[in-house]
């Protein structure tokens, strides 16, 4: 697995073997069992062997299942890694999350404990891994994800409704992203039941540059995809601009057509999964 962008990266509790049977119903891009957030201290090694229990029973209803295992600087990373690298070789695990990466030694390490075509998503959460961003993401990690809720808590901020706290940072991720050829994933809304929140903070993302979105409620994974997949009209657009521009016609629509509009184009026909 080379290209990995996912339009929906949907989190479940890995001690909750109900819900990962549930993820079929909606069929993300991506599932992430978590043993990071979503599991207490005292609760990390049964969340590892029921992950494995559950995975060798059935694969989750999604395109590609990833683990989301504990930061570097824990006590539980180093398990973790361990018991991740055998669910890989035995084929339930496509990918690993790597929270709160903020040093290229940690990817590395990663990466020499794994497989050969083990999908890395970054996570980016804290002012230092925002800061260092590019750097940390030419070192090759097929995915990165910002991380709002931690990385406002790791500089002392508060998170607000309207985000202006974390946008800086968020367009630096993205920006990092772009430079450094690594798909984006945007950052959860926490508003599980606000339809109309996600919708807006994903079309947010979608203008910043993000290509998906990580998604803490099943229904949220129905709303990345109608965002982060263009629709007809868009691709039908998108073509005209590009005809346009090798036939040298300067105008689509009414509007001009230039070499902005043709990049713009490509992308959208990336995104659609159609050849420029």
């Amino acid at each position: 697995m080379t290209d990995f962008v996912p339009r929906s990266l949907l989190f479940v509790p890995a001690t909750r073997p109900d819900m990962v049977a549930k993820v079929e119903r909606v069929h993300p891009d991506a599932v992430v069992l978590d043993w990071e957030d979503a599991v207490a201290p005292s609760e990390k090694e049964g969340a590892r062997a029921t992950a494995a229990e559950t995975l060798s029973a059935s694969r989750p209803g999604a395109d590609a299942v990833l683990i989301r295992i504990n930061a570097p600087d824990t006590p539980w990373h180093d398990d973790d890694v361990t018991a991740l690298a055998e669910l890989v070789t035995a084929g339930h695990v496509d990918g690993v999350l790597l929270p709160k990466y903020e040093h290229v030694a940690q990817l590395t390490a990663l990466r020499d404990a794994l497989e050969p075509g083990t999908v890395i998503v970054a996570g980016l959460e804290s002012g230092l891994g925002v800061a260092d961003a590019r750097e940390l993401l030419a070192a090759g990690p097929e995915s990165a994800y910002f991380g709002a809720e931690d990385y406002i808590a790791d500089i002392g901020g508060r998170r607000t409704a309207a985000g202006l706290e974390v946008l800086y940072a968020r367009s630096q991720v993205a920006l990092a992203a772009s430079l450094t050829g690594v798909a984006s994933l945007d950052q959860v809304v926490t508003a599980v039941k606000d339809d109309d929140a996600f919708r807006a903070d994903a079309r947010q993302g979608l203008e910043l540059g993000y290509r998906g979105k990580i998604c803490l409620h099943p229904s949220q994974v129905t709303l990345a995809h109608e965002v982060f997949t263009p629709t007809d009209e868009e691709i039908a657009h998108a073509e005209k601009v590009l005809e346009a521009g090798e036939s040298g016609v300067g105008l689509v629509d009414g509007q001009m057509v230039d070499a902005v509009h043709l990049t713009l184009a490509r992308a959208v026909l990336a995104r659609a999964g159609r050849p420029a």
